[in-house]
């Protein structure tokens, strides 16, 4: 029997559950972090900087043992990496926070930022899946 528009079955609901729990714990987290290091006006964004930072490194870590153990549950990846590394990570902040630099009439600092972010985010996630494959348990030959 075809599925109704606006129908769905009970693995897409799980999906959908386990994603906006995820995320619900990763907003936290962030704004946790927000708490600890609040920026002044006119100031480095180190509060947005160090969460996705550390969530683009945390990425790599997930990276490396989804695909080295793929039997995993299936909703775990979407709940970590989707979810709470998701809610955690907030590249939307990061513009904001660019674009408030500008505004304020600081845009070196601005693009400074907006550099050592994106740059820093991606060595991040490298850094952590070299690491991860060297010293982790990949699950290759280890139980």
């Amino acid at each position: 029997m075809a599925r109704r528009a606006g129908q769905h079955d009970g693995a897409q609901v799980a999906l959908l559950a386990v994603i906006a729990l995820g995320g619900a714990i990763g907003a936290v987290a962030r704004h946790a972090a927000s708490l600890m290091l609040p920026v002044a006006s006119g100031d480095w964004p180190w509060a947005t900087l160090l969460v996705n930072l550390t969530g683009s490194a945390l990425i790599g870590v997930l990276l490396v043992h989804v695909t080295a153990r793929p039997g995993r549950h299936r909703l775990l990846r979407p709940f970590l990496g989707i979810g709470v590394l998701g809610g955690y990570t907030t590249f939307s902040t990061y513009a904001v926070d660019a674009v408030t630099l500008v505004t304020e009439g600081r845009p070196v600092l601005a693009l400074g930022y907006l550099a050592v972010t994106a740059v820093g985010a991606v060595l991040a996630v490298a850094v952590a899946v070299a690491v991860t494959k060297a010293f982790g348990r990949t699950g290759r030959g280890s139980q």
